[in-house]
């Protein structure tokens, strides 16, 4: 979720422009998918066997284009998108109604049952703030998709906002349960860093780079393994690109390649290790 200025009117007539400081800006999709495009790009490197059947939770789903295309077209028992920003989520609740109006579709719970329901019964939307809510884990969820969140994260609430939420992940997630994660590269931290004073000074506090988000991950959380899944963007029309095959080296200046305007980091998908529980303890 990159940020982007709106424009609106003061109380005095004068047009003021408006920052999103938490990323969650109106033409997301408009930035992420070409006018040609039918469908966002990450969705083509996805797998069904991530969603097929699951209970998913979606992080900061903005308006929640995305969210309702994975239960359309891999046909998830049930999908949560959460963002912080009120308007995001009624706007998301008016698509899936929308989308659903007449619709049914199969799901596949598991290997002996199969039910039909509408997709307005399996994608719900609601408005949170995940780093500010950490009582609400009764929850669980066979996969988490975190895409284009964590600098927003990092920069409004530091790194202890960004273990935060990683710590939560790892305990929203079921035994042998996955994380799509979608971090931004540095370099575009630099580009959002003046949001707001709290961005300003937590970016020059920060100490945890994304070059280092996996690792964390592994040693410290507790995810198990980390694969590459990733969509190559140029300048307006994204298609399938092979990785590095260390996607995390920090010699590679976090393995970002820069192609026009756009800037593309790693993706990477996550498998829980329940085992590892001495770190998350003391957290």
């Amino acid at each position: 979720m990159e940020a982007q200025e709106d424009v609106r009117n003061t109380a005095c007539g004068h047009k003021r422009k408006q920052v999103f400081i938490y990323g969650n800006y109106k033409n997301y999709y408009g930035y992420r998918i070409d006018q040609n495009q039918r469908e966002d790009p990450r969705l083509a490197v996805m797998k069904k066997g991530w969603f097929e059947g699951k209970d998913c939770l979606d992080i900061g789903c903005n308006q929640g284009l995305i969210t309702i295309e994975i239960a359309k077209k891999f046909f998830c028992r049930s999908i949560l998108g959460i963002d912080i920003d009120a308007d995001g989520s009624n706007y998301s609740k008016h698509k899936v109604s929308q989308a659903s109006d007449g619709e049914t579709f199969h799901i596949q719970h598991d290997a002996s049952s199969l039910s039909e329901g509408t997709l307005f019964e399996r994608v719900t939307f609601r408005k949170e703030n995940f780093v500010g809510s950490m009582d609400k884990c009764s929850e669980k969820y066979d996969t988490i998709l975190c895409l284009s969140v964590t600098k927003w994260i990092h920069l409004n609430w530091g790194d202890d906002g960004l273990i935060t939420m990683f710590v939560k992940i790892w305990r929203l997630l079921r035994p042998g349960g996955i994380l799509l994660l979608e971090p931004q590269p540095w370099s575009s931290y630099k580009k959002n860093r003046l949001v707001s004073e709290t961005a300003r000074v937590n970016y020059n506090e920060i100490t945890l780079h994304p070059g280092e988000f996996r690792d964390i991950l592994l040693d410290k959380v507790g995810f198990r393994s980390a694969e590459p899944w990733v969509a190559h963007f140029n300048t307006r029309v994204p298609s399938l690109h092979q990785h590095h095959q260390h996607p995390f080296d920090k010699s590679k200046t976090d393995n970002v390649e820069e192609i026009g305007s756009l800037t593309v980091g790693d993706h990477l998908k996550f498998d829980i290790d329940k085992s590892h529980m001495d770190w998350l303890t003391n957290a």
